[in-house]
């Protein structure tokens, strides 16, 4: 496989609110680096996101992905969706966030070069959803 970007498109729904548990102006993003991207508010109606990571090829003949959003080690990437408090005329405080794994997207999209995930935002405890996120919480398709 040859070097490219792969197009990386997340559809977050069923967001818990602005308003949750102790966190108040709640809002969600996807993280490049060390900072909040494309900011939502937790009672937005969907979050969207739409990033390109690289895809290189490993000497072992596997892939590994590359550039700002991508975390993780070698053989565990992964990108942050993080949530924050983020007050009017304030500075976003994350409080959690939630990995998403490149080693879960379908082969066929990374070939291809994009691919679309869909997930529920909302925990089973009406919380932003958090931790490891893993099909089939979240659903990948080529885009």
């Amino acid at each position: 496989m040859t070097d490219h970007q792969l197009t990386v498109r997340v559809v977050g729904r069923d967001l818990p609110g602005a308003v949750c548990g102790d966190y108040r102006d709640v809002h969600v993003a996807v993280q490049r680096g060390s900072e909040p991207e494309g900011l939502v508010r937790g009672d937005a109606d969907e979050a969207v996101w739409e990033f390109e990571v690289r895809v290189v090829s490993g000497a072992d003949g596997g892939v590994d992905f590359r550039g700002p959003y991508v975390q993780g080690r070698r053989g565990a990437r992964f990108f942050y969706l993080t949530w924050g408090e983020l007050p009017p005329g304030g500075r976003f405080a994350m409080f959690r966030r939630a990995k998403l794994f490149f080693g879960d997207l379908p082969v066929e999209g990374v070939v291809a070069g994009g691919v679309v995930g869909e997930l529920g935002l909302t925990d089973g405890a009406g919380m932003p959803v958090c931790a490891g996120v893993r099909p089939p919480e979240v659903g990948w398709r080529v885009a």
